[in-house]
């Protein structure tokens, strides 16, 4: 698909980027672990490091999932997914968390974050029945979101800067990753 190349190459930039936010140190120390195959590895001793890393993990499960069906109440790449669906299974496989099977209920999920504040991996919220928090999705980065958009449609990636989006954004949660 055109838009999973693409994010791909943008990765490295989202990590640099997430790593600046998050203050992390190009001169952390790091420290040998034991690998199960005996083999030491360095690894950072950084929770923005772990952070950037399981962000990107799940963005990279969301990326995966692009071109599956939409299938009211679906849950799983199986059968297909709902908005609130997909995001569910997206933070379930890629953060180990539960949401809600409910766009409204999971907006009440995280902290409020301001459009500016945008960061890779936030929740962003629509009003596409004429009630607020009625569709939900994936931030990606650069104004690019992912989500399971309708029937009839398949997982993709959107602008948030295309008009329809644009007018019926209702906000953005960060979900804490602890």
């Amino acid at each position: 698909m055109f838009f999973r190349p693409t994010l791909r190459k943008a990765f490295p930039a989202l990590v640099v980027g997430l790593l600046l936010n998050f203050g992390a140190r190009a001169d952390e120390a790091a420290v040998p672990v034991q690998h199960e195959a005996g083999s030491f590895v360095g690894r950072v001793v950084d929770q923005a490091s772990a952070s950037v890393a399981t962000v990107e993990n799940t963005l990279e499960k969301a990326l995966d999932l692009i071109g599956i069906r939409y299938r009211r109440g679906g849950t799983s790449p199986d059968t297909g997914f709902d908005c609130s669906g997909f995001v569910s299974h997206v933070f379930k496989e890629g953060l180990g968390l539960y949401l809600p099977h409910n766009a409204k209920q999971i907006a009440k999920s995280g902290e409020v974050v301001a459009k500016t504040e945008l960061q890779p991996g936030d929740l962003v919220f629509f009003n596409t029945m004429r009630r607020a928090f009625s569709h939900v999705g994936i931030y990606l980065g650069d104004n690019k979101f992912v989500h399971s958009p309708r029937a009839g449609g398949k997982v993709r990636v959107e602008d948030m800067t295309d008009s329809y989006w644009r007018k019926r954004f209702n906000g953005a949660r960060r979900v804490a990753v602890e």
